[in-house]
């Protein structure tokens, strides 16, 4: 049986794709996704025809950003989940390092076009459901090892990332850029196992929650 099979990039191509992708996603994460083509061009050092090659709407480019930062946050929680033994560290470390994940997040609340491409997409959504499975085991360890509290689940966890990578407005560029590895570390204070006030509801699973569609439909 044959398979068709995208052929492989060259260098030059991959670098030109590269950068307007990297270009892409801070435009995107600091103005929302409707800056225009032609500056994203620009800032990633190549021509409007280049870009237009490579994605040919903005739809197309919004898709390769959201895939890039979701698959960047993968492979960062599977080293994570690989190298560390102690589950609480994994744990902390993957959320104080999926700063990735604000873009996708910053993406779907600007934008219902944006919100439609990234929720409707079968690569992101299966990229996504690794991301959480993985995310649910760091949860269940930490929990199992007596270091995070019992009552929350990984959909908590996704959720907290979701909030705090939203972003803050009208505060100088230094707290906008430690915002949130401070209230993550804030937060994470709270989940550890020690006596406090016990969280109303029932902890969040990965069932009840989709990183980059559920959260977006409202």
């Amino acid at each position: 049986m044959s398979t068709e099979t995208t052929p492989p990039l060259r260098a030059d191509a991959r670098r030109n794709r590269d950068r307007i992708i990297n270009a892409a996603r801070t435009a995107f994460a600091e103005r929302g996704p409707e800056v225009p083509m032609e500056e994203i061009a620009r800032c990633a050092g190549v021509g409007t025809g280049t870009l237009y090659r490579r994605f040919p709407d903005r739809e197309s480019l919004v898709r390769a950003v959201g895939l890039d930062s979701f698959g960047r946050v993968l492979d960062e929680v599977r080293e994570i989940a690989d190298r560390e033994p102690d589950p609480w560290r994994a744990l902390t470390e993957f959320m104080l390092t999926a700063t990735d994940i604000g873009v996708v997040i910053r993406l779907s609340l600007h934008s219902p076009r944006a919100r439609a491409v990234l929720a409707g997409d079968p690569e992101l959504n299966r990229v996504r459901d690794e991301l959480l499975s993985i995310m649910d085991r760091l949860v269940r360890s930490a929990q199992e090892s007596g270091a995070l509290r019992a009552d929350v689940g990984s959909g908590d966890i996704a959720m907290v990332l979701s909030i705090v990578m939203q972003g803050v407005r009208n505060v100088s560029d230094d707290v906008r850029r430690d915002a949130p590895a401070r209230y993550l570390t804030l937060i994470l204070d709270g989940l550890q196992a020690k006596p406090g006030t016990p969280l109303p509801g029932r902890p969040v699973g990965p069932e009840d929650i989709a990183l980059a569609k559920d959260y977006t439909e409202g």
